[in-house]
């Protein structure tokens, strides 16, 4: 019970206003005026709107791979793209031996079957670290219906001795894995590092 001089104090009123509604870190993208150097622009859009369609799937937001298998082997065509600044880090990757059946270096068809040995295109996500054949590894998981079987079919990052970069010296292209992203040894640490977390890589041909 109050005292009567504690009642007699009229106590302050307390206001109750909605929180602010934060700003949704999952929201599209606000487009950028120019495309990062040395990417199709096309392709640089499409991996954009997937970023934003898979917005919940890939999380994080800074950073992406956007994989251009219109491009020969030969090529440094697995770009690392910092969407904060504009900046492009571009890396030789190999493409599965079932896409390059007569082995010219130029990626001819996707497929996402079990034993086709061949890339598959779209948008994924990277998972966990793991210790392979090729030593450290990493997960990838597919979000489209074209790579949805990524993870079933063992597709992966790693490194492989036929796609450092002396290949090119010596054959004009790189070799061939069977449908993983495979790079030198000092590419995958740099591509595994600046992608884990669940970031994105989007892969495709348009040209």
């Amino acid at each position: 019970m109050l005292s009567s001089a504690a009642s007699s104090v009229g106590l302050p009123s307390i206001v109750y206003a909605p929180p602010p509604v934060p700003r949704d870190p999952l929201g599209p993208l606000a487009p950028q005026q120019v495309t990062p150097p040395g990417i199709d622009p096309t392709l640089f859009q499409k991996a954009k709107a997937a970023l934003d369609s898979h917005r919940y799937q890939a999380r994080a937001r800074d950073v992406i791979g956007i994989v251009d298998f219109s491009k020969p082997s030969s090529d440094p065509r697995f770009h690392l793209v910092d969407l904060m600044n504009g900046t492009v880090e571009s890396h030789l990757v190999a493409h599965g031996r079932g896409s390059d059946p007569d082995h010219s270096g130029f990626l001819e068809r996707f497929s996402n079957d079990f034993g086709s040995y061949a890339t598959s295109s779209g948008a994924y996500t990277t998972g966990d670290y793991y210790e392979g054949k090729y030593g450290l590894s990493m997960k990838v998981n597919g979000l489209d219906w074209t790579n949805n079987n990524a993870e079933a079919r063992a597709i992966v990052i790693h490194n492989a001795w036929y796609a450092e970069p002396q290949m090119i010296s010596q054959h004009g292209k790189l070799g061939r894995s069977e449908g993983c992203f495979a790079f030198s040894r000092a590419s995958q640490w740099d591509v595994m590092r600046r992608l884990a977390g669940g970031r994105m890589i989007y892969a495709d041909k348009v040209a």
